[in-house]
């Protein structure tokens, strides 16, 4: 699973082989994180950068009464928040959703690979900035669409990033999320997420079976929910001729 952090990063900026062989040395000790576990939490200081490489899981933050906000999902070949050491204590937490492969990178590896290598640095400003777009992505799916449309857009925006670092097939991914995960990320309850679902089973948009979800028709996904890709800055990446599905290409130009 090395693969998903340099084919994401070679989705921003062409790597060498130095590049890669500097990037293969960064996961020097993968460790194997269950389902459920907090890889940090608010409150506590910041030493390595956590790096995903199988699995999935986000950053959230509890509220006085115990209600959870979800603020990111992390896939594999995401950093959990790549200058996050620069801080003196954790403003959110950091947990699995599902069982995980993870890499502590200390801080000196990051600052040692973006001294010497210019184009990992490149690479890793566009993903800090395509974060950034996530989060403004995801305010305005809160604040402006209708519950239904804000998981489907959802969805979409999965297929697409797992698309990215080879982790889809035929339209279909991985989906270990909890209808209380999509509730807690998505301002719902979990009874509304349930009710979603079923709309978009029963209207012939996906199947969701053994946490794996296939997209059935995602242009027809990606028009009822007002789906556009250009916030994750796919169209400047080198893999999208290779690598992309076909409909991510129609979706630029519409």
């Amino acid at each position: 699973m090395k693969q998903a952090l340099i084919r994401k990063l070679e989705g921003y900026e062409e790597l060498s082989d130095q590049d890669r062989w500097a990037l293969n040395g960064l996961v020097t000790k993968v460790r194997q994180v269950g389902a459920r576990v907090d890889l940090i939490q608010e409150g506590d200081p910041p030493e390595n950068v956590h790096l995903i490489l199988n699995g999935f899981a986000c950053r959230y933050k509890v509220l006085p009464n115990g209600q959870r906000q979800i603020m990111a999902f992390l896939v594999p070949g995401d950093f959990c928040d790549l200058n996050v050491f620069i801080l003196d204590h954790m403003d959110h937490s950091i947990g699995t959703i599902s069982a995980c492969q993870v890499v502590d990178i200390p801080r000196q590896a990051i600052e040692e690979i973006t001294a010497n290598h210019p184009r990992i640095t490149r690479a890793l400003w566009w993903c800090n900035l395509v974060d950034e777009a996530v989060l403004r992505e995801w305010l305005v799916n809160l604040g402006g669409r209708p519950a239904n449309e804000r998981i489907a857009h959802l969805l979409c925006e999965l297929l697409v990033r797992l698309s990215a670092v080879g982790c889809t097939k035929d339209n279909s991914y991985e989906f270990p999320f909890t209808q209380t995960d999509i509730a807690d990320t998505m301002g719902l309850s979990a009874v509304h997420v349930s009710r979603t679902y079923r709309e978009l089973r029963e209207t012939g948009r996906i199947t969701l079976k053994h946490r794996n979800l296939t997209i059935h028709d995602v242009e027809q996904l990606k028009s009822y929910c007002g789906f556009n890709p250009n916030y994750l800055h796919l169209s400047n990446t080198r893999w999208k001729d290779r690598r992309n599905p076909t409909w991510l290409n129609q979706a630029r130009s519409s």
